[in-house]
């Protein structure tokens, strides 16, 4: 991020308060050696836990339990060219301690898609980055709206302006 750029990095408690906000994230895992994604439901416990559930037999459990994965939530106002994304890394593992379990369970929402073998997972948040994008901010100064943002692509068949009308080179 360069100063000005409209992007603002957000501390632990800001990226909490923001997670606490969002009704679905997404967990980043690897499956056969490549990058895997899914999106779910989730609660967030107070100390920054995440909390979903999800099928014993899914493939996304036999991925995750005792892995490293990421989990990572955002909100995007396209109209206002801004947002936040919130993304926290630490070990996924499955609940089965039932003291635990029973305080998880007022936290973590019922799956979206129940199942009757369904499961609490827990990541931990041993890592949690955050940033804001500020609507209309550039490195190059305020963009405004219905203007290109520098350096993005012309439209199929837009002329490109020429070096001297721009001051810059192309």
């Amino acid at each position: 991020m360069y100063p000005n750029d409209g992007f603002c990095e957000l501390d632990r408690a800001e990226c909490l308060r923001l997670l606490a906000t969002a009704p679905v994230g997404r967990v980043v895992y690897t499956r056969q050696a490549l990058p895997a994604v899914v999106p779910v439901n989730f609660g967030l416990d107070r100390d920054g836990t995440v909390l979903l559930h999800t099928s014993a037999g899914s493939e996304l459990v036999r991925a995750i339990d005792g892995a490293v994965v990421a989990f990572e939530a955002d909100a995007v106002d396209v109209a206002a060219r801004s947002g936040w994304s919130v993304v926290l890394t630490g070990q996924a593992t499955v609940v089965t301690d039932r003291a635990d379990l029973e305080r998880a369970e007022r936290v973590a929402p019922g799956s979206w898609a129940p199942s009757p073998d369904d499961v609490l997972v827990r990541i931990d948040a041993e890592l949690i980055t955050g940033r804001r994008l500020i609507g209309g901010r550039t490195m190059y100064g305020l963009s405004l709206p219905g203007r290109r943002p520098p350096d993005t692509p012309f439209p199929s068949g837009a002329e490109r302006p020429r070096e001297e009308e721009t001051g810059r080179r192309q």
